[in-house]
């Protein structure tokens, strides 16, 4: 029988592809981690324009790390209780507004704002990329591979940060390292709101207020902390008391959630033995990954005499090998097992960072740039994909956006910690001589204690990490 026009059927719409959800997830991830580095070249540039001091500079960088670490919790579990999609697009419709007023800053304190604005969009949109990911691609070889890709643009983004910043200051200015996110953000966004779906996992429940007042401002308190470190120290009353306090409300935070009926992180999350191994994995291997990228750049310019440009591009090749490691992952974790290629990995990171700690001042760059680089990338790559797999499995529906933050958190945490300690090491050692034999030196031993902290990742991995994803204590 033929339906009359009052009685037809509304048009049902289909789901998007797989592929496209993965591509959208990943830009938002990639402009998050961009934005990690990509300023460092252009800091010079920053202080000329807006007359800041080392201070202003330094507090360039820190503002979006301070406010994406502290965030990072609130951000997951938004996107668990409204919606990954909602706040994927909060997230990102924040971070591309931040960037245009960050470009166009006509004063320090405007720059400053607009950068913590961009870690708070971050801190929102982060979570919800990996989230969307694994929940639109099944547990198995095709989410390994998703994820794979998610690692890979990621550390794609730092990577390309160095280069892409070398670029657009040498090209136009500096404003364009924030203008360029604009249209980027825009483009994405529309593609966001028209294809992703919506999902959530929130059961009615609300918001664990005083949970996330505390974790955020923990979190926040000790990544200012850990920022203090290079100009003032670790035993300065301007990094101890912070650092502290950070501890406190993380501790208070602790107690708060063991006792909420609706907590923001349920803390037996951290009894899953494929979650708790894998994020303190992945502190420990970030502790030292972000440093190789700030650490090279210096070397470049610093001993070697590269300009911002060509230090991006001499660490091209170690970006491709990044991208190759995680593209390698998934087949290796289908016969070897997610522990195993997080092991290898680490051992070939350990490899590259081993041989760039017997780094010269007259360094060629096949030896002590490119190779070096590629190992510590390659190795990077094959890690990554294997502990994000095991970080996000075994745990409910409902947590997934909990979780994703807390991937984001350990690697961004670990980073910011390691990068601290780092500095500090080389600082100590040079004693102020900025001769490029005293660099060089200094840089080197930072290598070498990276050495030493991957292998003890290694182990840890070898010994915690549980061989299957779903298995628990």
């Amino acid at each position: 029988m033929l339906e009359t026009t009052g009685t037809a059927r509304p048009p049902v719409r289909t789901s998007p592809p797989t592929w496209l959800v993965v591509a959208l997830a990943c830009a938002g991830q990639f402009l998050v981690v961009l934005d990690i580095s990509v300023v460092n070249v252009a800091l010079p540039s920053m202080r000329t324009g807006l007359g800041l001091d080392e201070q202003g500079l330094q507090w360039v960088v820190n503002a979006y790390a301070i406010a994406f670490a502290g965030f990072m919790l609130l951000g997951g579990r938004a996107g668990d209780l409204y919606g990954r999609k909602r706040m994927f697009l909060v997230g990102l419709g924040l971070f591309t507004l931040a960037s245009l007023a960050g470009g166009l800053a006509q004063e320090g304190w405007q720059l400053l704002l607009a950068r913590a604005a961009q870690g708070l969009g971050a801190a929102v949109l982060a979570p919800s990329t990996l989230t969307l990911v694994t929940s639109a691609v099944p547990e198995g070889a095709a989410r390994a591979r998703a994820i794979a890709t998610w690692t890979a643009v990621g550390a794609g983004g730092g990577a390309a940060g160095g280069f892409v910043g070398g670029v657009l200051v040498d090209a136009l200015s500096w404003r364009w390292v924030l203008l360029i996110n604009v249209p980027v953000g825009a483009v994405v966004l529309a593609g966001a709101a028209r294809w992703l779906a919506e999902s959530r996992a929130g059961d009615g429940r609300r918001l664990d207020l005083p949970g996330a007042v505390l974790v955020t401002a923990g979190l926040a308190t000790l990544a200012y902390g850990i920022s203090q470190t290079e100009a003032e120290g670790w035993t300065a009353g301007a990094t101890l008391v912070p650092l502290c306090a950070g501890l406190a409300l993380t501790a208070l935070f602790l107690l708060v959630e063991a006792r909420a009926k609706a907590p923001l992180m349920p803390l037996g999350l951290l009894r899953l033995r494929s979650v708790a191994s894998a994020n303190v994995a992945m502190f420990l291997s970030g502790s030292a990954m972000f440093c190789m990228w700030y650490f090279m750049t210096l070397y470049a310019q610093n001993v070697l005499g590269y300009s911002p440009l060509e230090a991006g591009l001499a660490l091209v090749p170690s970006s491709l090998a990044v991208v190759l490691g995680s593209k390698l992952a998934p087949r290796l974790m289908r016969t070897a097992g997610p522990r195993a290629v997080a092991v290898l990995g680490t051992v070939v990171a350990l490899a590259g960072f081993g041989w760039q700690s017997t780094m010269t001042a007259d360094g060629a760059y096949l030896t002590a740039i490119m190779f070096p680089g590629i190992l510590m990338m390659l190795g990077a790559g094959l890690a990554g994909t294997p502990l994000a797999a095991l970080a996000t499995s075994g745990a409910a529906p409902e947590e997934a956006g909990l979780v994703s933050g807390l991937v984001n958190t350990s690697r961004t945490m670990g980073g910011s910690l390691g990068l601290a300690v780092m500095s500090t090491i080389a600082a100590a050692h040079t004693a102020g001589d900025r001769t490029p034999q005293a660099l060089t030196e200094g840089y080197a031993l930072v290598f070498a204690t990276g050495t030493a902290v991957l292998a003890a990742g290694a182990v840890l991995m070898w010994v915690w990490l549980p061989r299957r994803p779903a298995e628990s204590p």
